[in-house]
């Protein structure tokens, strides 16, 4: 038998569980290449994703295109997914 203070955290267990099964993953198509991200999404701009520090950065800013955790993508798909445009460098 659950006690109350028990059946109040399966409660709240349950509703978390509820909640992540129902959010949905945003497509998020990373490229080696800013020319593949390009044909990829003609009417978007292309920046460079770095998962590490969950920002993407624009062309023109000193870490475009720099880094090993990170690839070129759309910049509607990186916004969607969470990510932040970084301010650092900006020109």
């Amino acid at each position: 038998m659950i006690s109350v203070r028990h059946s109040g955290l399966v409660v709240a267990f349950s509703v978390l569980v509820c909640a992540a099964h129902e959010a949905k993953a945003v497509p998020l198509t990373p490229f080696r290449y800013q020319a593949q991200a390009q044909r990829h999404c003609p009417d978007d701009s292309v920046v460079w994703l770095d998962f590490r520090r969950t920002r993407y950065y624009l062309k023109g800013q000193k870490r475009y295109g720099r880094g090993h955790t990170g690839s070129f993508v759309c910049t509607s798909e990186a916004r969607a997914s969470g990510y932040r445009r970084s301010l650092l460098g900006l020109r």
